[in-house]
């Protein structure tokens, strides 16, 4: 046994030219930043879900019916879910940013408007990705940038890897959150109206 541990510990520094000690080292940090990291994406319905499980069958059925009638709506959907906002202008999705803490937070991807309000610690004032609430951010998300610049839905340059990111975090925001609207272009005068 004690041969097989020398001859793993020389191939360990013979292949990374780091001592054993070290290279555990790095891999339990690796471990730790990866655990980290991947708890930062809970899914935002379980983060801010009421225990419900946990409580509705425990109750009386006058107090489980108050409970349904505070925090759920007549199709079973938790109140304050997404209502459809329709075709807007990137002008009006700006109004959905977080300023207002009674309007929902609005993300669009590729022209189409999801709402985040579920994960307001993250989109909303002061959450990590703020700068995103209220704007069409594919460029960002493909280019994993968070440079203002990006924060927009140019896709000229982009190439095939950049686009295949963008369509990952298409598919996350399909998966986690309600599409509202669509993003239309800002309407132009009437070339008539000008003359």
């Amino acid at each position: 046994m004690e041969g097989i541990y020398r001859a793993v510990m020389e191939e360990i520094w013979r292949y990374t030219g780091l001592s054993p000690a070290a290279f555990f080292t790095i891999a339990g940090m690796m471990i730790v930043v990866y655990r980290i990291v991947t708890g930062m994406f809970v899914d935002p319905e379980d983060f801010n879900k009421p225990p419900v499980a946990a409580i509705i069958n425990t109750v009386d059925s006058y107090s489980k019916s108050n409970f349904v009638n505070k925090y759920l709506n007549s199709t079973g959907a938790a109140k304050g879910s997404s209502v459809q906002m329709g075709d807007m202008t990137e002008e009006q999705l700006r109004e959905y940013g977080g300023s207002n803490p009674n309007k929902p937070l609005l993300v669009a991807i590729r022209a189409r408007i999801y709402d985040v309000s579920s994960s307001r610690n993250f989109y909303g004032p002061g959450g990590p990705y703020a700068m995103f609430a209220g704007r069409e951010v594919s460029r960002a998300l493909a280019l994993l940038s968070f440079k203002p610049q990006d924060i927009n839905g140019n896709l000229e340059g982009l190439g095939p890897d950049e686009l295949g990111i963008l369509q990952d975090w298409e598919e996350k925001f399909i998966e986690k959150y309600d599409k509202v609207g669509q993003l239309v272009a800002e309407p132009r005068a009437n070339s008539d109206e000008q003359n």
